[in-house]
């Protein structure tokens, strides 16, 4: 990150990938009964952390973990005891988008700024954020398990990977679209 960019640009442009990232998440492309869509959420929260670093972008995506949570609490409220409602909080929302924020980290693990690195750092964050819809899946919501599925395990891979699975592609290739259409956009100013 280059020393001409102050902490107030980059709360700025946090706050504005936030914003971008929340009004996309009300633009669902597939939803499904019990929560979960296609939307092009994640995509500015990984932006975040290509352009500025993990730091500003777990903060960025933490941020919009609290915003989402806020928005979505009612989603909480059928968690029967405090214990799912923690894990709900954590799984659903802390964990599940504060991992979004780890892209350019996983990036570097294959070059610096590479489009197959910038894709696989996108996707592999994702795979994160679908594991701990996974989780919660089993753990929390598995009451909500359909009489067709006997196995919970098998039912959280089906229920969260048909959402998460074409999320993960689409934020994973827009973001290697991106960076081989305006790969200065992936560097802060």
């Amino acid at each position: 990150m280059s020393k001409t960019v102050t902490k107030t640009q980059l709360l700025v442009e946090g706050a504005l990938m936030i914003a971008l990232a929340t009004i996309l998440s009300y633009i669902k492309l597939f939803s499904l009964p019990y929560g979960g869509a296609i939307t092009l959420e994640m995509i500015p929260l990984v932006l975040m952390a290509y352009r500025n670093g993990t730091k500003w972008g777990v903060f960025t995506a933490f941020v919009h973990s609290v915003l989402q949570l806020i928005i979505g609490f009612s989603n909480v409220m059928y968690c029967p005891t405090l214990l799912t409602q923690i894990g709900c909080i954590l799984l659903d929302y802390i964990l599940a988008f504060s991992v979004l924020g780890l892209a350019k980290f996983f990036a570097d693990l294959f070059g610096e700024k590479k489009v197959l690195g910038v894709a696989l750092g996108a996707a592999i964050v994702c795979l994160i954020r679908f594991a701990c819809s996974f989780l919660s899946g089993v753990l929390i919501w598995g009451e909500y398990m359909p009489d067709t599925f006997t196995n919970v395990w098998w039912y959280s891979f089906v229920y969260n990977g048909s959402y998460m699975i074409p999320n993960a592609i689409i934020t994973a290739v827009i973001a290697a679209v991106l960076y081989k259409a305006v790969p200065k956009f992936f560097h802060a100013k």
